[in-house]
């Protein structure tokens, strides 16, 4: 036995076993919801369009914080049904309007980033065609 005290726990491994943790949960999210990997699809296009299209930072930081936020409620939605399913294996009432409410707050969310990508990318898109 040794009279050396136990060093304390690396607080770099935490933060690097917490990071693999989230990149394991997004991994899952988009393996295995169909939503998900739309929103990956529309991030993607989103990105490139505003490359193309050479938004301004602030257009970028509306467009960056709209998507950010389809991809927070789909990440919440899809843990509220993953915890439903766990404690109502089974149809239950409760159960059912919990995932309802998780997926309203993805399709307002959805809806918001549509309506904040109309405000960016129109008058854009309509000075290319002008030319």
């Amino acid at each position: 036995m040794s009279d050396r005290p136990t060093p304390p726990p690396d607080p770099r491994g935490r933060l690097v076993r917490s990071f693999g943790c989230a990149f394991r949960g997004l991994g899952f999210l988009v393996r295995t919801q169909a939503n998900a990997r739309i929103h990956a699809a529309a991030t993607v296009l989103v990105v490139v369009a505003g490359f193309a299209l050479r938004i301004s930072p602030s257009e970028w930081c509306a467009i960056l914080a709209a998507s950010g936020l389809v991809w927070l409620g789909e990440g919440l939605n899809t843990a509220i049904e993953t915890l439903a399913d766990l404690v109502s294996p089974g149809p239950h009432p409760l159960a059912g309007r919990a995932k309802d409410i998780a997926a309203g707050a993805v399709l307002c969310a959805a809806l918001a980033s549509l309506a904040i990508g109309v405000v960016v990318f129109l008058p854009h898109l309509a000075e290319l065609v002008a030319r």
